[in-house]
């Protein structure tokens, strides 16, 4: 399968591959999970009610996929993301919670999700071979600190010639002027490059509207009738 997707990136002359982060080099979703459990057994080692505890971890997910943050307003991402797990347990238990245990749960969530994220062995390995003919960027939506942590991390900026994240720039995938900075800051052209992502909706129809003549997207994650181009293929997803 990578043979293929070698072989057709040759035979249309790309020199440039733009990588999506979340759930296309490594399993987010995956790592949230884990995560997850981890705070399921502190809640129950604090002898929360058995029965709330599912409750408070749907609550602050529910929270934390709807969450708007704008850094502006003087907050940190921690200190939102500490008040979704404390508005979580108060919505559950129906009484004002611990302070302290909303930011256990929170710093027991995040660490846990940072410890567990990684690049695979065979990713690395790709991403290794893939530097040494093509240009590598990767842009990635989501706020400045948070997607920095993961890019630490998973320590892959040096497998990168550019690394764009969303929450430093005023748009976001699938804006076009992110692309456009990406381009420009690379030195490389639209047409030369191909976007590989899971999401139909921000790195395909990003890759679209930026000019890309061709985009490769996970066909298990979203339906195509979200972006208004098919995408030139399909690849299964984590890379």
């Amino acid at each position: 399968m990578w043979m293929w997707m070698w072989n057709t990136m040759e035979r249309r002359g790309v020199s440039s591959i733009i990588f999506d982060l979340d759930n296309t080099l490594v399993d987010t979703a995956g790592a949230g999970r884990i995560a997850i459990q981890k705070v399921r057994e502190l809640l129950k080692s604090m002898h929360v009610q058995e029965s709330h505890i599912k409750d408070i971890c749907d609550h602050f997910l529910r929270k934390l996929l709807h969450e708007s943050f704008d850094p502006s307003e003087g907050k940190t991402i921690d200190d939102v993301r500490t008040h979704h797990w404390y508005e979580a347990l108060h919505e559950t238990q129906g009484t004002d919670p611990d302070l302290a245990l909303a930011s256990s749960c929170y710093y027991t969530w995040k660490n846990t999700r940072l410890q567990v994220l990684t690049l695979s062995p065979e990713v690395r390995s790709l991403l290794e071979e893939l530097q040494k003919i093509y240009k590598l960027l990767l842009i990635t939506n989501g706020d400045t600190q948070t997607q920095w942590e993961k890019i630490e991390a998973v320590r892959c900026k040096g497998l990168f010639s550019l690394v764009v994240v969303g929450g430093d720039h005023p748009e976001q995938k699938p804006a076009r002027s992110i692309f456009t900075h990406c381009f420009e800051s690379a030195g490389v052209r639209p047409q030369d490059c191909i976007m590989v992502g899971d999401c139909l909706s921000t790195d395909i129809q990003g890759g679209i509207n930026a000019g890309h003549p061709d985009n490769l997207q996970d066909p298990d994650n979203e339906k195509t009738h979200l972006i208004q181009r098919q995408p030139e293929s399909e690849i299964p997803m984590t890379l």
